[in-house]
């Protein structure tokens, strides 16, 4: 019998361990705060200062969060200089050192991976997170993987990168690794951490029942997987999926308008079918994190097995040309009026990349405002969740006044469906509409 593994399970199903999460975004600082729900002691790890400091106080950045909820969980902050003191069971603190981790039971990481310049994945985060456990890395002690990458990291990246540091310490045996994705859906409020199902799978079966036991403390289901290269695999099918049947009706939204058809009631019509028909809408393009990266990841992998991934390349190319085909839109609907591109005042409604959220990454927002900016619009944008707008080249500040800008703008383009908008008031005061999302 491993007596490492049955300690370190027992601590679990007791809740006398204390966890690491490292990288305190979207996904670290929810995951965080259900562990700490659940009666763990959470220590959050990020090299962001000002996120730690802002977390020190009581405040949240992360919108799904209330500071409320923050702030019933918050310990006493990691003073500085010698050892981490723990905080009080059930309890959630935030620091930028990592020193911290060699009083932990389990470090689950949760940081960025985003493309390179080059369009290849990036890990770099990933490693650097690596390194630093693998520093503290003692026996007892549980390291999953949350990030999302492509399948093999865990095996090729992570375990060497652990066991170069301590070669005595075994996997499987003495200390534990395991993979399970994120699936985080920002601003939804039916599937949350604790009840959207988690999959997970371990190095060896040993480090796949130390996981679970773990998880399952916090989350009301957990989906084991043979190993970990499975468990990479299944995120990246999940984002696939969406990404290339969105790309579908993006596809059929371009058809329908060479055919003179409505693209919105054919979708609708079909959706009445109880089968074999899943409904997706056209729209801006992709936006957010996953989408748009994740299936490049899995493209980047088979490119290295000499595969060619051609669903994902072709779903890519069709998603990334939405933007442009809007804003060609946009020049035909102006020039039905005698007014050109260039001059012309266009206010962009809602610029995040989803619904009820005032995130940015990859928003097909941007590129919009890029393609208008460079056809010598001027551009300004309304969205109640996302103030300012200081990312890839453009300085845009929300405009204050919702009817003012209305009223000025010669054209407007609703990007961002946000359910707070009149969407019947918007359609009956611009002069020149755009609708993206088929709202108004």
């Amino acid at each position: 019998m491993n007596t490492t593994k049955q300690a370190l399970m027992n601590r679990f199903r007791q809740r006398d361990a204390t966890l690491a999460v490292i990288g305190l975004g979207y996904v670290g600082l929810p995951l965080a705060l259900a562990f700490a729900r659940a009666g763990f002691e959470v220590i959050g790890i990020d090299v962001n200062e000002e996120r730690v400091a802002l977390l020190q106080q009581g405040v949240s950045y992360v919108e799904d969060i209330p500071h409320e909820h923050l702030r019933a969980l918050l310990r006493q902050p990691v003073p500085a200089g010698g050892h981490a003191s723990m905080p009080q069971r059930g309890g959630f603190q935030a620091t930028t050192r990592f020193d911290v981790l060699r009083d932990v039971q389990a470090a689950i990481i949760c940081v960025p991976t985003p493309l390179s310049k080059t369009g290849d994945p990036d890990i770099s985060y990933i490693t650097a997170a690596v390194e630093q456990v693998a520093t503290y890395l003692h026996p007892g002690m549980l390291v999953v993987l949350e990030s999302t990458t492509y399948p093999g990291t865990t095996t090729e990246v992570v375990v060497p990168a652990l066991t170069a540091h301590v070669p005595t310490l075994q996997v499987g045996r003495d200390v534990f690794v395991c993979f399970s994705p994120e699936r985080i859906d920002p601003g939804r409020k039916d599937w949350t951490i604790e009840n959207t199902p988690k999959v997970m799978g371990g190095v060896t079966p040993d480090c796949l029942d130390v996981g679970r036991t773990l998880y399952e403390q916090a989350i009301q289901t957990i989906v084991p997987v043979s190993n970990t290269e499975t468990a990479e695999m299944v995120k990246l099918l999940e984002n696939t999926f969406r990404a290339v049947n969105i790309a579908l009706v993006n596809e059929v939204l371009l058809m329908c308008d060479k055919l003179g058809l409505d693209a919105w009631e054919v979708i609708e019509a079909a959706a009445t079918k109880p089968f074999g028909f899943m409904k997706f809408t056209p729209g801006p393009g992709l936006g957010g994190h996953c989408l748009p990266i994740d299936p490049l990841y899995l493209s980047w992998k088979l490119k290295t097995l000499n595969y060619h991934a051609r669903f994902i390349d072709l779903a890519t190319q069709i998603n990334t040309s939405m933007p442009a085909y809007w804003v060609q839109k946009v020049q035909d609907a102006l020039n039905d009026v005698a007014k050109p591109v260039r001059g012309s005042r266009i206010l962009i409604i809602g610029v995040a990349y989803k619904r009820d959220v005032g995130d940015l990454r990859e928003s097909p927002a941007l590129d919009i405002i890029h393609l208008l900016q460079a056809k010598g619009a001027h551009v300004m944008y309304h969205d109640p969740h996302v103030p300012r707008v200081l990312y890839d080249g453009i300085d845009l500040t929300c405009e204050p006044d919702l009817d003012a800008a209305l009223d000025a703008a010669d054209c407007v383009v609703i990007v961002t469906d946000h359910s707070t908008y009149d969407w019947a008031m918007i359609r009956r005061r611009a002069r020149v509409l755009i609708d993206t999302r088929h709202v108004a």
